[in-house]
Order: C-alpha cells, then sequence, then structure tokens
C-alpha cells in the first residue's frame, strides 16, 4: 500500500499524489483548468484520441440514475493531429508537476499505433493509456479486448514505435480478466488502467406516446459511479497480484476512503471520473487529503 506523503515512482517517472483525472472526465485539461489547479494532482488522462476527428453519438450523451451515471460520449475528439499541434502543447506549458497520460482509441489494429507514434516525440506525454474496449470493425465490432491474439497484436505495434509505458486499460467483463492481462503483459504492456465502464441502459418515461424510450441518444452506454467501485478494486487486486506491474484503479471514487481501497488493492494511482461531474474540486481536494496523509 502506498504511503501517503511520498512521491510515486512508476511509469518511469514520479508523481506527486497518486491522483488522476480519468479519461473522459476532463478534455484536454484546458476544459476545466479555470476550475481545477491542474498541477495539485497527480495527473491527468486525456479524453480519447483516434488518428482522425469524431463527432461522436447524437445527444443525449449522459443520464444519471440512483446508482450512478451513463455515458455514451462516442469518443468523440478532434483527431490526433489537432491534438498534437494545439491540446498537448497547451499542457506542457502550463502544466509542471502533474503528468500527462493519453487516452488512445481506435477502429482497427493500426488505428493505435498511428497515434501513438505522432504523439510519441512529446516530452510531456508520460504514457499512452489504450482503450482496447474499442469495437474492432475489421471483426464484426468485437472489441479489442475481447481476443488475447488481437489484443496482443495491437500492444505490440504499439510498442513498436514507442519507449514510452503503454497501459492497458481493460473492461471487467472480458473472460478471465486476470489471465487476458498477463496476455498483454506478455506482449509489452507497462501496467492497466481497471477498470473501464460496464454497459447498461436505463429508460425515460415521459415520452408522450407512453412508450419508454432510452435516456441515451446511443440507446446504451457505459456505467460509471458508486457502483462500480467494488468491481474496480477486486480487478485491480486481482490483476496486480497475477501481474505484478503497475495499476491505475479506476471507478466510484468519490472520497479518500476509496482512494485507499484502490491502494489496499494494489494500485499505484487512483483516477477520478464521474465524481469530478457533480463536484469538480473533488479531484483537487482528495490530493490534498492525501498530501497531508488522509
Amino acid at each position: 500500500m502506498t504511503t501517503a506523503t511520498q512521491p510515486i515512482s512508476v511509469f518511469d517517472t514520479t508523481f506527486q499524489n497518486p491522483i488522476v483525472l480519468a479519461a473522459g472526465t476532463a478534455g484536454f485539461g484546458r476544459e476545466v483548468s479555470g476550475v481545477v489547479d491542474l498541477d495539485r494532482l497527480g495527473g491527468i488522462v486525456t479524453k480519447a484520441v483516434s488518428p482522425e476527428p469524431r463527432a461522436g453519438n447524437k445527444a443525449p450523451r449522459v443520464a444519471e440514475f440512483s446508482g450512478g451515471m451513463l455515458n455514451a460520449v462516442g469518443l468523440a475528439n478532434p483527431g490526433v493531429e489537432q491534438v498534437a499541434t494545439r491540446e498537448i502543447p497547451w499542457l506542457a506549458e502550463h502544466l509542471t508537476r502533474a503528468r500527462v497520460l493519453v487516452n488512445v482509441v481506435g477502429f482497427a489494429l493500426d488505428d493505435f499505433a498511428t497515434v501513438v507514434k505522432r504523439l510519441d516525440s512529446h516530452q510531456i506525454i508520460t504514457a499512452f493509456e489504450l482503450n482496447v474496449s474499442c469495437p474492432n470493425t475489421s471483426r464484426g465490432n468485437e472489441e479489442f479486448s475481447s481476443d488475447r491474439t488481437v489484443l496482443a497484436d495491437l500492444i505490440a505495434r504499439c510498442r513498436d514505435v514507442t519507449a514510452k509505458p503503454l497501459v492497458v486499460k481493460l473492461p471487467p467483463t472480458v473472460s478471465d480478466l486476470p489471465g487476458t492481462a498477463v496476455a498483454a503483459a506478455e506482449a509489452g504492456a507497462n501496467g492497466f488502467s481497471l477498470v473501464n465502464t460496464i454497459p447498461g441502459t436505463v429508460f425515460r418515461f415521459d415520452t408522450g406516446a407512453g412508450i419508454p424510450e432510452p435516456r441515451l441518444g446511443f440507446g446504451r452506454g457505459g456505467v460509471s459511479g458508486p457502483a462500480l467501485l467494488a468491481v474496480g478494486v477486486l480487478a485491480t487486486r486481482e490483476v496486480h497480484e497475477r501481474t505484478g506491474l503497475p495499476v491505475i484503479g479506476v471507478g466510484g471514487v468519490r472520497s479518500i476512503e476509496d482512494v485507499h481501497q484502490y491502494l489496499a488493492a494494489g494500485a499505484s494511482l487512483v483516477g477520478v471520473g464521474t465524481a469530478g461531474f457533480a463536484a469538480p474540486r473533488v479531484p483537487e481536494r482528495l490530493a490534498a487529503e492525501w498530501s497531508r496523509g488522509g
């Protein structure tokens, strides 16, 4: 378990505290910089980056429910070229202590390596987080994480174009998650983000026609928030025990106790996501509490 107030040595660098903004919850940093002092955090994981711009899914993209939140943003992003020329330079100019991890997405094996190769020269980037929950269009939209051979090929292609750490973000829904993590490690992964969201849907009943309709424009989305805490903590413990590699624990973090749940399970860093939508300063508060020995 990480000792409070000590910097965390992981992914070939040090993090001043274990609190990082989870992917997709703070854009590329500038979107929340007027509210959150990013340099008080351990780091930020950017929103998804794909080779080409993506408009994302139709609205509504977010829906709250009693157990947390559903989102179906659809990996909307400006594409790697704009990220390379606009977003990453902004982070390099404005951050001096917080580390930067870039979340990478794609819909074909080469997409991931294309993004990694284009961004690899930026020194501000500590690591790449590979979101392998994306649908592989060449295999009937099967998720990259669902086939270990495909997953290993994806990671190997990224490893060929960068020496930076590769952090694989896995969903808890894959069969034998620890075994999948071992396969990823053997292919060149340096760590894991656990866990990605799990699929779900909720309906709205005020349609006027008397027919329930999904509350998300896409019809379904990913479940995040408090309900994901226990799932993420278990996944963190199992994968860390099997691989011995660093883990970024993600899912359901709202309090310093939640942070310590992940650290006790073996996480090196802890991502804060959904809680920041309701109260944007939660990540900064958690970082401060941890630094005080909370």
